[in-house]
């Protein structure tokens, strides 16, 4: 027996070759594995007209902070100037006070943005509170908690919305609350959909036979694997709350003056259109634009975390 071993020829290494395949692929298999959020943004980066859309909230979001720091005029500055055309010194022209429109357009877009995100959190807060905790508790308590979210759904939600803001006078304050009376809803939904998906799952079950509570289970397990359907959601709802605020704006119930949000000078500028048309086209400008933006930013990330959803 040990002399049969010691006579076993060796075998060389020429003798092991790769089958069906080459070097190259196979160094392309050796190599370490990237993270799911690492996927996301390389896909997210490939979507061209994500990253333009990126690239347009990014300069609307710098220009909104820095015009009216760095700016020579106030918002509610009366130049003396009225109605003057686009110049050199009025890059926007004036308005019907002599106020610097330029100026007006981005201390209008802090308001607008700021409108719009802060709707957009607050949404985001209530509707992953109610969609989680009638996901994962389910039966009697997810039945009553998904009937109040279709009666508010029945409502009209701009007729709400206008409602509210006649009870509680026109205002900053006020229009971030009649946003988000009913605008969490949506979110609620989508994440009671992710949670009733995750909730069986094997580690999910492992916790809660491990005695974790209804806030662990949300907070560890439910809400990080239903973050990418969150963030979409948050996204679209972003240009949404902007296009509501600018629309409630332009009928006389925004911000009062003399605070400026693209929806007031839109409305300002309609009822001077035949005289100074660019009152209404620099403020409507940028509201489609950013509209956009966010749109083309939340439809890249909705394809990024969901390659099948592509076309």
């Amino acid at each position: 027996m040990t002399q049969s071993l010691k006579e076993t020829p060796k075998i060389s290494k020429d003798k092991f070759k790769i089958v069906g395949g080459n070097h190259a692929d196979t160094e392309k298999l050796s190599e370490k594995s990237v993270s799911f959020w690492k996927e996301v943004m390389l896909r997210f980066s490939h979507n061209k007209l994500a990253i333009v859309g990126l690239i347009i909230l990014a300069i609307v979001m710098l220009l909104a902070i820095f015009v009216p720091l760095f700016s020579p005029y106030s918002y509610r500055e009366q130049l003396g100037v009225y109605n003057a055309p686009p110049s050199a010194k009025h890059w926007f022209g004036t308005d019907d006070l002599g106020r610097d429109v330029f100026v007006r357009v981005w201390v209008g877009a802090r308001i607008s943005l700021f409108i719009g995100l802060t709707a957009a959190v607050i949404d985001l807060i209530i509707g992953v509170a109610w969609g989680s905790i009638a996901g994962l508790v389910g039966g009697r308590v997810d039945d009553i908690m998904m009937r109040i979210a279709d009666v508010l759904t029945a409502v009209p939600y701009l007729l709400v919305v206008i409602i509210l803001l006649v009870v509680l006078q026109p205002g900053l304050l006020p229009m971030i609350i009649a946003l988000s009376i009913t605008g969490w809803v949506n979110m609620a939904r989508i994440v009671r959909g992710e949670v009733l998906s995750i909730k069986n799952q094997e580690y999910v079950l492992a916790a809660r036979t491990l005695g974790a509570g209804t806030k662990h289970i949300i907070l560890k397990h439910l809400v990080p694997n239903a973050l990418g359907a969150i963030l979409v959601t948050m996204t679209l709802t972003i240009p949404n709350a902007i296009f509501t605020e600018s629309f409630l704006s332009y009928l006389g119930l925004g911000v009062p003056a003399p605070m400026a949000s693209w929806g007031t000078m839109a409305s300002e500028g309609n009822n001077a259109l035949e005289t100074a048309p660019w009152r209404l086209i620099f403020p409507a400008f940028f509201i489609s634009m950013t509209i956009f933006a966010f749109n083309a930013v939340g439809d890249g990330l909705r394809d990024a975390l969901d390659p099948k959803l592509r076309k």
